[in-house]
């Protein structure tokens, strides 16, 4: 994006201002705005980056339920087994099982350990679990989606 789109789109914005009178040159404020937008995403894209941390779960022990941590769960009202496991909020894939650590259910199962009972509130209702099991399980062999360089572009 930095050294694709931004200098594209600064070479954009100066053919449009030489078209003459830029108050009614749409050209010229399609162009600030697409530059303006770039650098509200590269802004963000840097403060992630910053705030990151790598952390590798492989190297913690799993005998609570940590980031990292795959958790199968009982359902105590249904009797259902349900598997999930805590990632960040980036590799988040909630219909592959893969829940961010700040969604209400990772928040609740935090710190407990097999044998524990929680309860998390829920948008409709109000559930009940049993954990059964705590292991750790790269999240490359559950993930579906693998982005690719191009899909983190500015379109």
């Amino acid at each position: 994006m930095l050294e694709e789109e931004k200098p594209k789109v600064a070479q954009e914005k100066l053919v449009a201002a030489a078209q003459g009178d830029r108050s009614e040159n749409a050209d010229y404020h399609a162009a600030k705005e697409k530059l303006r937008f770039i650098d509200k995403r590269l802004f963000y894209l840097n403060s992630m980056i910053q705030k990151s941390q790598i952390i590798d779960p492989s190297l913690s022990p799993h005998t609570q339920v940590r980031f990292g941590s795959s958790v199968k769960l009982i359902d105590i009202d249904t009797d259902e087994e349900e598997l999930y496991t805590i990632v960040g909020v980036l590799e988040s894939e909630v219909e592959n099982g893969l829940i961010s650590i700040h969604a209400p259910l990772a928040k609740a199962m935090l710190s407990k350990k097999v044998g524990d009972d929680f309860k998390v509130k829920l948008p409709n209702c109000t559930k009940e679990y049993e954990i059964e099991d705590i292991f750790y399980k790269n999240i490359f062999t559950l993930k579906k989606v693998i982005r690719t360089k191009k899909e983190f572009r500015f379109h």
